[in-house]
């Protein structure tokens, strides 16, 4: 059992890590139990720094977002339910796979902190609501997860954002622009010469097994 010392560094420390991923002072109290005053005293000691706005609300917003949205939105929860089913904390595993989320994806990162964090309440019934209005679904032509309403099950790809952004990527620049082809890593040295030798212990072995099989044919 952690004692209160503990669960209130750990408090301190998620919150911290949500305060460097933009998540508004709201959004910190939920996941943390932090009181809003002691938030903003601890984490935004510069009070314009503080993020501001109005805080996301997904259940009808991601139904009607763009294919780039809908496509990050639903990497963002895959990656939350990943974490999930390894047994992490849901704050951890939140941060955790917004983290993964900007390293993946290019920016401008189109989902923020607090629509993630919203996203997740909504597909686990969690901090905000004890509702599930999302599930996530396996493209049966993919194979990619996406966002879907709850209880659904894809029995085509016609949802599917990941499909349609292949799709459309010969023929629009937006989608290339965030999802760009990565060019292949060049091969070092030593890489080159294992490959050589590789190729010099294939070809003689082939050779080797061309005579033996002649050498049995002959009478």
């Amino acid at each position: 059992m952690q004692s209160r010392v503990d669960r209130q560094l750990r408090a301190l420390a998620l919150a911290k890590a949500c305060a460097a991923c933009g998540a508004r002072v709201r959004t910190i109290g939920h996941l943390t139990g932090l009181p809003p005053r002691e938030a903003l005293r601890l984490l935004f000691p510069d009070r314009l720094a503080v993020p501001r706005g109005r805080s996301p609300d997904s259940p009808e917003w991601y139904h009607g977002a763009n294919l780039l949205h809908r496509a990050e939105a639903s990497i963002v929860v895959a990656l939350y339910r990943r974490l999930r089913d390894a047994d992490f904390p849901a704050g951890e595993a939140l941060v955790g796979a917004y983290r993964h989320y900007v390293g993946i994806c290019q920016p401008p990162h189109r989902i923020s902190f607090d629509r993630a964090f919203d996203l997740a309440a909504h597909t686990d019934g969690l901090w905000l609501t004890d509702t599930r209005s999302f599930s996530l679904v396996t493209c049966p032509t993919c194979h990619s997860e996406f966002l879907a309403a709850f209880g659904s099950v894809a029995r085509s790809n016609d949802h599917c954002p990941f499909c349609k952004l292949v799709q459309r990527y010969g023929t629009d620049p937006r989608v290339q622009g965030a999802f760009p082809v990565q060019p292949l890593a060049t091969p070092s040295a030593e890489q080159l010469g294992m490959l050589v030798l590789l190729q010099r212990s294939f070809g003689s072995s082939t050779g080797q097994a061309g005579t033996s099989s002649a050498s049995e044919s002959q009478p």
